[in-house]
């Protein structure tokens, strides 16, 4: 992570401590998310959620990438926003530690890390885990019954058919397919890899979707939409060679001590997104082309997540 500066040149402790320090009941709550298909969502479930509980609110989704909008509440910029639970590896230069690896763990760490440094509360986090992971296709899972990476690994064992749509970076680096490898304990072939330029996940799966080359399995990320829209299985990493990237919204501890209520009102919320069920919300938005607004609304709507006016 890049340091955020302050723009402008020196900010005053005075106005420092306007920034980030006591918020009223009063004051609106602004709402943040990155810029991605997922941030948008998971952004705008939390703005309505907030505003069905008459929370003034300020719509500041999609800000920007992880940088920005993470520069944005530190700075007292932003209220809260939804972050994933291993980048507290990279916030805090700890790459190395395992706990990042284990969601209970990483989730714990990275609660006492930023609220110790940067007076941001963790609440319940999402039972997601948007990863590196391999999608399988549909037809292939269900022959070779392939639900983790030791299935996989059986499967390949036993000399199944296999070829994995992947960028070079997944191919090449030891924590990606390499650490997936020597921790199952398979080797793919020249002839069972198929390198694709740039590290565009809805390319890998769309070749796996379409048998592109003999592909049936892609390079993809946890909660990917067309993965689900594209009728793929992603792998679950029972070993946990990838840290896990559990979403949770975080929030200013200033906010939560003016709206207390915001912590239990988005717990079941974010307990309810599962992998499956970001899959196919994510998919509505990406594959559809539908609006992330009404998607949010349409879900909270369906699970009875609202309460009611």
């Amino acid at each position: 992570m890049a340091k955020v500066t302050a723009r402008g040149g020196v900010i005053t402790l005075a106005v420092l401590l306007a920034l980030t320090g006591s918020a009223t009941a009063a004051d609106p709550v602004r709402v943040g998310s990155k810029i991605d298909t997922e941030g948008s969502l998971l952004g705008n479930i939390i703005l309505q959620v907030l505003d069905n509980h008459g929370v003034k609110t300020i719509n500041k989704v999609q800000l920007g990438t992880t940088q920005v909008v993470r520069g944005a509440i530190t700075a007292g910029e932003l209220d809260i926003y939804p972050e994933y639970t291993g980048n507290g590896a990279f916030f805090f230069n700890d790459e190395q530690d395992p706990a990042w690896k284990n969601a209970q763990a990483g989730y714990e760490k990275v609660k006492k890390l930023d609220e110790g440094k940067n007076h941001l509360t963790w609440l319940t986090p999402s039972p997601a885990n948007n990863t590196w992971t391999i999608a399988v296709s549909g037809d292939l899972a269900k022959k070779g019954h392939l639900q983790s990476l030791d299935d996989l690994s059986a499967w390949l064992k036993k000399g199944g058919e296999f070829k994995l749509a992947a960028s070079a970076e997944f191919i090449e680096r030891p924590d990606a397919l390499p650490a997936f490898q020597k921790a199952y304990g398979f080797t793919l072939k020249q002839d069972q890899l198929l390198s694709l330029a740039g590290g565009d996940t809805a390319v890998t799966v769309k070749a796996a979707a379409q048998h592109t080359s003999g592909v049936n399995a892609a390079m993809a990320y946890g909660t990917d939409g067309p993965v689900a829209a594209l009728g793929l299985q992603t792998l679950s990493d029972p070993k946990g060679v990838q840290p896990v990237y559990a979403p949770a919204p975080v929030i200013r501890d200033a906010v939560l001590k003016s709206y207390p209520g915001i912590a239990e009102w988005l717990k079941p919320v974010f307990a309810s997104l599962d992998e499956k069920t970001l899959q196919s919300l994510n998919a509505k938005i990406a594959v559809e082309g539908q609006d992330a607004k009404k998607v949010a609304a349409d879900y909270l709507q369906q699970k009875q997540l609202l309460q009611a006016k």
